[in-house]
């Protein structure tokens, strides 16, 4: 097992035995290994659906935990092929990207259309395939923050897959038809069986002030996280916040002094409990994305936002770049090491 305290070094203690503040994890739904069984099988969701997404929780390290690990690897479109592949351009065939996410154990592997129907035939029954619908695709020049569909759901359906995804770009200028396009790409999934995964990102250059970015601040990422699962996003998935307060700061919308006051602290673990919130006090599940790739300190990054996450009352980690853009035997130990925080029985909730 993963030396977890030790890549959390000086944070350890305090990441590991904090007590959450303001929302306590008794009034959370908690994952677990009966997730779909106590919480799903309530809702709407046909029995297509809660087939597949018992599916993503059956497979993997993580299989039976309630717990996932996912291999999202789109960057090639949102970041350009050059940005996300020229550090191992073996990732480039679509191949060695769902190999990855078999040999890291991961519960699903994420990607575009294009790479998830190049290997479907080969692969789509040894691993839960999501695709991804809609991107930034970046080339447009000057690039506006905008998600456009890139494919269909049924395409998504013929190709095997079990979960669609989809971004979209809260506070920009295109997020109404974005959140129209999404809701309804969503509907047609559920109706296909298929369940859905939303990227709830905030794009706006407005949310930068004073040098900070309150795009990644507790209170707006929760209000995205929000308006996600209205849509009936199955899984939210959601930077983890740096900061809070960001209504107060921008000046804008409506918020109540209690959320600040009360229901926060500035502790990461009580900041990402307000997604958790966000996400029908955990109804839905919410994962945390792994971040760029920034060299040297990913294993202890990833390993640190996997305890928050999973302290936090979250359902586990999506990481991409900080697995394949390093060799692969790496990636495979970085996807190992995420994985064992969710494995680890002395890590709880707080």
């Amino acid at each position: 097992m993963t030396d977890i305290q030790g890549l959390l070094g000086d944070e350890a203690k305090d990441l590991l035995t904090h007590t959450a503040q303001g929302i306590p994890k008794d009034d959370l739904v908690l994952p677990g290994p009966d997730y779909v069984d106590r919480v799903v099988a309530a809702t709407d969701r046909s029995p297509r659906v809660l087939r597949n997404l018992q599916s993503l929780f059956d497979h993997g390290r993580l299989a039976g935990t309630g717990y996932v690990s996912i291999l999202p690897v789109d960057q090639g479109v949102e970041h350009s092929a050059a940005s996300a592949f020229a550090p191992n351009p073996r990732y480039l065939d679509p191949k060695n990207i769902v190999e990855l996410a078999v040999e890291g154990g991961c519960n699903a592997v994420a990607s575009t259309l294009g790479v998830l129907g190049a290997v479907s035939r080969r692969y789509a029954h040894r691993i839960p395939f999501i695709v991804k619908l809609n991107h930034n695709e970046l080339l447009t020049y000057p690039n506006r923050y905008d998600q456009i569909m890139f494919g269909s759901v049924q395409q998504c359906f013929d190709l095997g897959a079990v979960g669609v995804g989809a971004t979209v770009y809260f506070g920009s200028e295109q997020a109404d038809r974005q959140l129209q396009e999404v809701s309804e790409v969503f509907a047609h999934a559920h109706e296909l069986g298929m369940f859905t995964v939303l990227w709830c990102y905030l794009r706006n250059a407005a949310f930068k002030k004073d040098g900070v970015d309150y795009s990644v601040s507790a209170d707006l990422t929760g209000q995205a996280n929000h308006l996600g699962v209205t849509i009936e996003a199955d899984i939210v998935k959601q930077k983890q916040p740096e900061n809070n307060g960001g209504y107060r700061a921008l000046g804008f919308g409506r918020t109540d002094a209690l959320l600040y006051d009360r229901l926060t602290t500035d502790h990461p673990i009580d900041l990402t409990r307000w997604q958790v919130a966000g996400c029908y006090m955990g109804r839905v599940g919410l994962i945390n994305s792994g971040g760029a790739s920034a060299g040297q300190g990913d294993l202890a990054q990833a390993v640190r936002t996997a305890v928050i996450n999973k302290r936090a009352g979250g359902t586990g980690l999506i990481t991409g770049r900080k697995a394949f853009q390093r060799p692969t035997d790496e990636g495979v130990e970085l996807l190992h090491a995420v994985q064992d925080v969710y494995l680890d029985d002395s890590i709880t909730v707080a």
